[in-house]
């Protein structure tokens, strides 16, 4: 209710007590409306406006509830530190509050904790490949609520995906790589040998082939997203067979780490993790997805919402290039740059042949490139690639 006015005429004050008697009169249904005509009126009269009705207000539109599920905690310095990121930037951005949950294994429990947060939340980003499954499952059991799933490929009426072509940084991670070596000899760690991994590490074996033909590099897959003292060992084993330069498809920096106390350039994964190794860093893919995060809920508000396949890339920001370390030279980042820009443009495809595997089959016919979907399930080595995919 409004203040009342100062210095009333005593004739306002009459009316004002006759409305009140008046209005004590009547049923207790129009009391409320009474009394707040009677509020209004004095105000009105003091400003000169005493026809004007009493201003109206809509209530604001509810905002949706939302939460993440998250394969590792946010202070991994990687890639579920990334996707905090991105949640911090969307509650900034549209006001609301989000949870998530760290730490949720790919397994059956990430279903039971899928189904909690859908019995509260309007919509649940779940953001690691393996929950896959367990997201499509709780998503047929509640579909009132929206479900995006990071790095799949199944989708539902009110599932969708979401994920990036973050191998075009990794091919320029491998030109600076190629640059960089002076033994021609690079080492991968890769957590499981599963298409995403798999595309990275072909496209960072062929960036640098693009610079460097005589490359080869060895791989190491070490069956977890975050376990830095397996990813530590894996990068040692890696420097023992004699690569110089390292690259880790991993969530933590210790490859980076264990490369910097040999002496060798690394880079690791989805964030800049240049702080760990300043004068070791080489740079690498990283993973922007606060845009994506304000883009997806807005539409859940907006009700314009529907279950796709989102794929972001390096035109529209999703994907980025690290800032590169202290010791890369400037005609090295010249190079990298000048690729960037040629993706970004569209000028570059990464998978344009001719490519072969490593077992001399050509996979790419010169001229030819990949579709998405061919990239999304590929399941073979690039030439220089020294190692197997595991059964």
């Amino acid at each position: 209710m409004k203040k009342r006015g100062q210095g009333f005429t005593v004739s306002l004050m009459l009316m004002f007590l006759l409305a009140v008697v008046l209005a004590g009169c009547g049923s207790n249904n129009n009391a409320a409306s009474s009394n707040a005509a009677a509020t209004e009126a004095p105000a009105a009269a003091n400003a000169g406006t005493a026809t004007e009705a009493p201003a109206t207000t809509e209530p604001a539109a509810e905002k949706p509830t939302v939460a993440f599920v998250y394969i590792g905690p946010p202070g991994d310095g990687g890639y579920t530190y990334q996707h905090d990121q991105g949640r911090l930037y969307m509650e900034k951005e549209l006001g609301i509050k989000a949870d998530f949950v760290e730490n949720v294994p790919e397994s059956a429990d990430a279903e039971r904790v899928i189904t909690e947060l859908a019995q509260s939340h309007d919509i649940v980003f779940t953001t690691s490949f393996g929950y896959m499954d367990f997201t499509l499952n709780v998503a047929s059991k509640f579909p009132n609520v929206k479900f995006l799933h990071a790095s799949g490929y199944k989708t539902a009426e009110n599932m969708g995906t979401y994920f990036g072509k973050n191998y075009q940084a990794s091919y320029l991670t491998g030109i600076a790589a190629g640059k960089m070596t002076t033994k021609n000899h690079l080492g991968y760690v890769g957590a499981f040998p599963i298409s995403e991994v798999i595309y990275n590490l072909n496209a960072f074996t062929l960036g640098a082939q693009s610079v460097n033909p005589d490359i080869k590099v060895d791989v190491v897959w070490t069956n977890t997203w975050y376990d830095p003292a397996t990813e530590r060992q894996a990068a040692i084993s890696l420097l023992d067979k004699g690569a110089d330069v390292l690259l880790a498809y991993q969530d933590s920096p210790a490859t980076l780490q264990a490369a910097a106390e040999r002496g060798a350039y690394a880079g690791g994964n989805d964030s800049d993790m240049s702080k760990y190794a300043p004068d070791n860093y080489l740079t690498n893919p990283v993973w922007n997805w606060g845009p994506y995060y304000v883009k997806a809920v807005q539409s859940v508000m907006d009700g314009t919402w529907k279950s796709e396949q989102y794929s972001g890339d390096m035109a529209d920001g999703m994907v980025e290039l690290a800032p590169f370390g202290n010791k890369v030279p400037d005609d090295v980042k010249a190079l990298v740059e000048e690729a960037k820009a040629k993706i970004i443009s569209g000028e570059l495809d990464v998978f344009t042949g001719p490519i072969s595997d490593n077992q001399g089959n050509v996979k790419v016919q010169e001229g030819q490139k990949l579709t998405l979907e061919e990239v999304l399930g590929m399941n073979w080595l690039a030439k220089g690639v020294e190692g197997t995919i595991p059964q």
